[in-house]
């Protein structure tokens, strides 16, 4: 991309088109905080390319990255073993270089790619039909939100206490724009989720229930009674999985009458890189179709009476609807898409099952263990691959201590919820088929020396 140097007379000529007195004025949605005040201490105004890669090298080498240490980090981001046939397939030229299909006539392959893609999420998921992906799993939860107003002409939101944070903050973010009435609190160190909760305070003015499955204390419950109740005054219920790997053992929310399926999709086929990128996974039922946001691909016949594809329906602005998209999110996440499409097929649905029992019967006898550490009580009646430990002190300054021992040990809950003190000895532990007995065992051990 060239570079367009501008005058300050080019930028006062700028601001004043669009009504801006200054640059600083553009971001005063950025809490002032968040924003640099003044230039950074050390840092040089240039150096040679040798240099920069040196010290970029450096500062990479004080990381400690997940497959160098036990590793028990989830919350929404988890390890799991990546085929190295995933990568080799998505850097051919024609897959990584291939970018949306503004031309989808003459993208069959990528067309192709998508339209399988959609169908192992709607599979997955239990839904009638899926997108083609979306940013992340936070901001397709607040896109599932937004599409529930649309249906239902409301604008009133429950969001479990069980939601991720991240995806509650995204939404709140967003809320600010569009006027909707978010009800969110934090969890409770309890084994039951607040299903009972949400369902008495539905009522004629909810748009939609937004729930985590499992949420993000790991806790599982069953979807109906909240699914029926919400249906009963015409609203609709949102679920969001965060680890579709979960899929491979519990029944789909979609088969338990959710309207809406939401997810992350990193967990499969796309590793962790310390913070992106991610994929955002979507599917409804049949009937709201035309209110999904994103792109949909489909498979038809050309003239010719040969199997093709096309972009069958497109939602958003960039596209000939305009103001009347039903969204802003202009791309999807095709790589990733790809990643978890690829990995997915080696999977198949057997693979799939025996990855999720591995995780579970692993993430069973790490919870075992862990509890019969002193001071560390297992808060779960029920989990997949994800469980929530309570301490006799603080999680977070026990999460430090741990990493300084070289073990990543798990998400505290007041790094999550920083304005709940309540659940501050809380700590979300997460195990997959990557974590062995010996990470289990120094973790263990560990605990035992800072809890003493």
């Amino acid at each position: 991309m060239r570079y367009l140097p501008l005058t300050d007379a080019d930028r006062a000529q700028m601001l004043q088109r669009i009504g801006a007195p200054s640059v600083v004025s553009l971001f005063a949605d950025v809490p002032a905080e968040a924003r640099l005040a003044e230039k950074i201490e050390g840092l040089p105004d240039h150096a040679s390319e040798l240099a920069v890669e040196r010290h970029l090298s450096a500062l990479a080498r004080r990381n400690l990255a997940a497959a160098d240490a036990p590793f028990f980090l989830g919350a929404g981001a988890y390890r799991h073993h990546v085929p190295a046939s995933v990568d080799h397939l998505i850097q051919r030229g024609e897959f990584l270089t291939a970018y949306t299909p503004y031309q989808p006539e003459i993208a069959q392959g990528t067309l192709q790619v998508l339209f399988e893609f959609q169908t192992q999420v709607a599979r997955l998921f239990g839904c009638d039909v899926a997108n083609a992906s979306m940013y992340d799993g936070s901001t397709a939860c607040w896109e599932a939100i937004v599409m529930a107003r649309r249906i239902t002409k409301r604008t009133k939101a429950l969001l479990s206490s069980g939601l991720h944070p991240h995806y509650v903050s995204v939404a709140r973010t967003m809320a600010r724009f569009t006027g909707d009435e978010l009800i969110h609190s934090a969890p409770r160190l309890e084994p039951q989720t607040d299903f009972a909760e949400l369902i008495s305070a539905i009522d004629k003015d909810t748009s939609c229930v937004v729930v985590q499955y499992p949420d993000i204390l790991g806790r599982i419950d069953d979807l109906t009674s909240i699914a029926a109740k919400a249906h009963e005054v015409g609203a609709l219920l949102i679920a969001a999985v965060t680890e579709p790997v979960a899929l491979g053992a519990l029944i789909p929310p979609g088969e338990m009458g959710a309207d809406i399926v939401v997810g992350e999709g990193q967990s499969i086929g796309v590793g962790l890189q310390f913070g992106g990128p991610y994929l955002g996974l979507f599917a409804c039922k049949q009937k709201y179709v035309r209110q999904m946001p994103g792109r949909l691909c489909g498979e038809t016949v050309d003239a010719a009476g040969k199997r093709g594809f096309v972009l069958t329906l497109s939602t958003r602005e960039q596209h000939i609807r305009r103001e009347k998209a039903t969204s802003n999110i202009c791309t999807n996440s095709g790589l990733c898409a790809l990643a978890f499409s690829i990995h997915m097929t080696l999977l198949g649905e057997k693979g799939l099952r025996e990855l999720a029992a591995l995780n579970h019967c692993r993430a069973v006898e790490a919870a075992e263990r862990l509890a019969a550490v002193p001071g560390v009580r297992l808060l779960n009646e029920s989990f997949f691959n994800e469980f929530t430990l309570v301490l006799e002190q603080d999680a977070r300054a026990a999460i430090r201590q741990l990493a300084e021992k070289g073990i990543l040990g798990g998400v505290s809950l007041g790094r999550l919820f920083p304005d709940a003190p309540d659940i501050g000895n809380g700590v979300v532990v997460a195990v997959t088929e990557t974590t062995t007995r010996e990470d289990v065992e120094a973790l263990a051990a560990a605990l035992e020396e800072v809890l003493a």
